[in-house]
C-alpha cells in the first residue's frame, strides 16, 4: 500500500530524517519509535504534506504522494491525528468533526459530511448529539476527538501520532485496543507513533526504530525488542516494559 524510498529532510544545514526507506502493507499496524527527537514527526509530517521532502519518494496505491499539499493527501485516502488537540472551540462537537469529513473523501458534501462525522463520533464512543460541546472534554475525550476527525476524512491509510499522550494506564489500553478495532473492524492501515512502547508492542504488527533521523532497526515486535541497537538507545528508559511486552504477543 505504502512504499517509501530514501526518504530524506533537511533544514538548512541540520539532516533531521536520512534515507528512510520502508513498506506498509494493507490491513498492517506499523509501529514507528524512537526517542525524542529522532524524526518521527518529521516523517509524519512529509507523509501527510505538511513537510516536503528534501529527497526520496512516498508512493501511496502506485501514487507519487511528495510534494501534494496536505488536502491532496486527505483526498488520496491518507488521514492523520496530532499530538496536541486544537478543536474549535467556537463549533459544537459534531460541527469539530464534520469539519473534517468535508474536507475529505466527502469534500463538497454536506450531507456526506456529516454521515461521516455521525459514523467517527460512534466508533471512538463520543456524543453523537449535534448539540454537544467540546468543554469539558478531558485528555481521552480530546484525543478520542482527534481520531474522529481523521476517521471523518475517509482514510484507507492513518497516521495515528501519539495516540495515548496524557491519559492514564486504563485510558491507554482503551485507546490501543481502539486501534485496533478500527484496523480489524474497519480495515484501515494504521501507523501508529508512540513513547509509550509498552502498550504499543502489544498491539503492532511490526515495528520501525528511527534514531538521530537514520532507521536502526525493523522488524517484529519480539525481534526489535531484542535487538541490541534499540537495547542501547532505551537503556534507562522503558526498555524492560518494551520486551515485557514483545514476548507477550
Amino acid at each position: 500500500m505504502l512504499v517509501v524510498e530514501s526518504l530524506t529532510k533537511r533544514f538548512g544545514g541540520f539532516t533531521a530524517v536520512s534515507n528512510v526507506s520502508f513498506n506498509v502493507d494493507q490491513g498492517e499496524i506499523l509501529g514507528l519509535i524512537g526517542p525524542n527527537g529522532s524524526g518521527k514527526s518529521t516523517i509524519f509530517n512529509m507523509l501527510s504534506g505538511t513537510f516536503p521532502p528534501s529527497g526520496g519518494s512516498i508512493r501511496f496505491e502506485g501514487h507519487e504522494l511528495a510534494g501534494l499539499a496536505p488536502h491532496r493527501i486527505i483526498n488520496r485516502g491518507v488521514g492523520r491525528t496530532f499530538q496536541i488537540p486544537r478543536p474549535f472551540r467556537r463549533l459544537s462537537l459534531f460541527e469539530n468533526v464534520a469539519l473534517a469529513g468535508y474536507y475529505g473523501q466527502n469534500r463538497h458534501s454536506e450531507a456526506k459530511a456529516n454521515e461521516s462525522a455521525q459514523r467517527a463520533l460512534g466508533i471512538v464512543g463520543l456524543p453523537t448529539d449535534r448539540a454537544a460541546t467540546v468543554d469539558g472534554l478531558g485528555a481521552a475525550g480530546l484525543k478520542k476527538l482527534e481520531l474522529a476527525k481523521a476517521l471523518a476524512t475517509g482514510p484507507k491509510l492513518l497516521l495515528a501520532d501519539e495516540s495515548l499522550g496524557g491519559l492514564d494506564e486504563a485510558e491507554m489500553e482503551q485507546a490501543a485496543d481502539m486501534l485496533r478495532r478500527i484496523r480489524d473492524q474497519l480495515g484501515i492501515t494504521i501507523i501508529w507513533v508512540e513513547h509509550i512502547m509498552g502498550v504499543l508492542m502489544r498491539v503492532v504488527d511490526r515495528v520501525m526504530v528511527l534514531d538521530h533521523g537514520e532507521k536502526i532497526s525493523e522488524g517484529l515486535p519480539a525481534e526489535v525488542a531484542a535487538d541490541p541497537r534499540v537495547i542501547e538507545v532505551y537503556l534507562g528508559t522503558d526498555a524492560e516494559a518494551t520486551q515485557a511486552a514483545a514476548a507477550r504477543r
